[in-house]
């Protein structure tokens, strides 16, 4: 049996303390080899053009040349999925999100200088961050099908019960719950932008560090005809606004009589992650049941599949974005294998189907 390829990652950064524990927690993962570690752009572009990598993890704020023109610099030289490395700094936050734009796939948070070990399950979300980079689909770069074996993951037992046989009874209010993860950012603002003042109250997982959350928001409620926030505990679902949920949280959807609100907890990794797709999706089974709109989007693995399909049980109408558009088809892959989707389409076409499942 062959040996299963190695992801090949170049490590940008100029502090060598953050170097070297990129280094440690990458390859304690056997699927990641780190091959280059380079403390500027300059002494990348050396690296990239002996040996291109597989990804690259570029900080955000260096001295010579900052992270943001070195992208877009790889992005228009030689495209290769790139993980932007942040503090959690407003400017850099800020730099980060706009790396996003511009072509990075995913943010991981910058470790702490002198940090030696890393709680397990941080280890765990940074080495799932760069599996899922590597599948990003970057104009000439192909997606990569075979999936890595990954350790036992909790599902969303873990954080609630299973939804009941009793779905809620049908009610003139929608409700959208929607889920991405790697190239969700900009999924979500082709779908934002695209959705009336008007619309149904949207909640929305995307997976994202803590901190990135509140600005992302911020940055879409300035694009978007509905208010765009990140979502505090006890917030209402209102019709023209979209809550996110904060990063490092899980977010259930909640009902209190007619009234819609959404619950921000702590609780474990599910799906490895949190907030975690399928979380939101139980729970907007549970409470909406055939109320509910579901929409998954671009992201690598399986979170939401199960919840999607128990949304679908629940008597909700589900969407899933098409491969051609996604950045990686993974999530909404297996939410198709599973069962729990019923219409399949392009991102330019998902924000007007939910308008109308939504009437």
């Amino acid at each position: 049996m062959a040996d299963v390829k190695q992801i090949r990652v170049l490590i940008v950064d100029d502090s060598a303390s953050v170097r070297q524990v990129l280094t440690q927690i990458f390859e304690s993962d056997p699927q990641i080899k780190v091959v280059g570690a380079a403390a500027d752009p300059f002494r990348a572009v050396e690296m990239i053009r002996r040996d291109p990598p597989d990804v690259i993890t570029l900080d955000v704020e260096m001295p010579r040349m900052d992270g943001l023109t070195f992208l877009e610099k790889i992005m228009s030289q030689h495209p290769i999925p790139t993980v932007m490395c942040s503090t959690l700094t407003e400017a850099g936050s800020d730099v980060a999100l706009h790396a996003l734009e511009k072509g990075a796939v995913e943010i991981i948070v910058k470790p702490k200088v002198g940090a030696k070990e890393f709680f397990e399950e941080s280890r765990v979300r940074m080495c799932e961050t760069i599996k899922a980079a590597a599948r990003a689909r970057l104009k000439k770069l192909a997606v990569r099908a075979k999936h890595d074996p990954v350790k036992a993951k909790l599902s969303a037992d873990a954080m609630l019960p299973k939804p009941g046989r009793n779905a809620m009874i049908q009610t003139t209010e929608k409700v959208v719950a929607m889920g991405a993860s790697t190239g969700g950012t900009e999924a979500l603002r082709v779908v934002l932008e695209a959705m009336p003042a008007d619309s149904p109250g949207i909640v929305i997982v995307q997976h994202m560090p803590e901190n990135f959350t509140a600005r992302f928001a911020e940055r879409l409620d300035m694009l978007c005809q509905v208010t765009v926030k990140e979502a505090a505990d006890g917030d209402p679902v209102l019709r023209g606004q979209a809550l996110i949920a904060p990063g490092n949280k899980h977010m259930l959807l909640q009902r209190s009589g007619a009234r819609y609100y959404v619950e921000v907890k702590d609780g474990p990794l599910v799906s490895r992650h949190r907030p975690s797709v399928d979380v939101l999706f139980r729970s907007a089974a549970s409470t909406g049941g055939r109320n509910v709109v579901g929409v998954i989007m671009t992201g690598m693995g399986d979170d939401g599949a199960k919840g999607m399909l128990e949304m679908k049980q629940a008597g909700a109408v589900n969407v899933a974005q098409d491969e051609e558009t996604c950045i990686v088809f993974g999530m909404p892959a297996e939410a198709i294998k599973l069962g729990g989707v019923d219409k399949i389409l392009p991102l330019d076409r998902i924000a007007s189907e939910v308008v109308r499942l939504s009437r």
